[in-house]
């Protein structure tokens, strides 16, 4: 396998791991490092193999071809280029695999939930992912997770339907109807207050920066599509991009699931009988 000294023994693990295919999700979990952290490995192996695609790598690593001698100048915006295109079209990819699970669902709202939750974590850079349904005013209940800590599960699990504090970023969401990014849930005062949430949140699910989409319906507020992440790191506006769809294929899954369901019992507008947490 071609290396010559090019690549540190971590670079050349990672460039292993991501030419056979794997994730940034999936290597960052098998090294316990953050996916950012991958992805910057990945950055500076592409700089400095002087690659252009996953294939190359594949090839260089294999011996089926051989690196340039020096990086040239321009090797470091090649990298980013490259990298930005293959994670472009891993998410028309991802987005594209969603659609097609719902639409061939049949009202199987738990695969629909795992497979979205599943492809959002991996491609906004997040530990776990929790799915809210809402009632009014500020009620919820977690009904879909993924990835989510045992002990916060288990929390959420005993708690049931709950009302979410107006100053957590459940409750600034639902009076807002607004995306809520919040960088440390340790940093605002809610935590400091003792709110229970809050403080399930950050102690027992070990979040830090969080972010809570609205699902909606029209003017309707659904429920939330939280994502979470268990040092600080804010999500980008890209990351807030890609979460803000995930969240309306949620609902779009939801209202598909409810009209299955409308149909099987023969009676329009009834709703399904509420799930519990899943883990998967």
């Amino acid at each position: 396998m071609a290396n010559n000294g090019a690549l540190s023994p971590r670079e050349l693990e990672i460039a292993e791991d991501y030419a056979r295919g794997a994730t940034y999700q999936a290597i960052a979990t098998r090294l316990c490092i953050a996916p950012s952290t991958v992805r910057t490995h990945l950055a500076t192996i592409y700089r400095k193999l002087e690659v252009t695609s996953k294939l190359e790598l594949r090839a260089l690593l294999d011996g089926s071809t051989s690196r340039p001698l020096e990086p040239t100048d321009h090797a470091a915006v090649i990298a980013e280029l490259a990298l930005g295109l293959e994670e472009a079209l891993s998410r028309e990819k991802a987005l594209a695999a969603v659609l097609r699970i719902i639409s061939r669902s049949r009202g199987d709202l738990e695969a629909v939930m795992a497979a979205i939750l599943g492809h959002a974590l991996e491609l906004c850079d997040a530990e776990f992912g929790i799915l809210f349904e809402h009632e009014a005013p500020a009620r919820f209940r977690a009904t879909f997770d993924r990835g989510i800590p045992t002990a916060f599960r288990q929390w959420l699990d005993e708690q049931g339907l709950f009302s979410a504090g107006t100053d957590t970023g459940l409750g600034r969401m639902a009076a807002a109807r607004e995306v809520m990014n919040i960088a440390d849930v340790r940093a605002e005062a809610v935590y400091r207050s003792g709110d229970p949430l809050r403080l399930a949140t950050a102690d027992l699910g070990g979040a830090r920066s969080f972010a809570a989409i609205p699902m909606l319906t029209g003017d309707r507020l659904v429920g939330a599509f939280t994502i979470y992440r268990q040092r600080v790191r804010p999500f980008s506006e890209t990351a807030m991009a890609l979460a803000r769809t995930f969240a309306d294929q949620s609902v779009i899954a939801i209202e598909n699931a409810r009209m299955m369901s409308a149909l099987r019992d023969g009676t329009a507008g009834v709703r399904p009988v509420r799930r519990g947490t899943n883990s998967a």
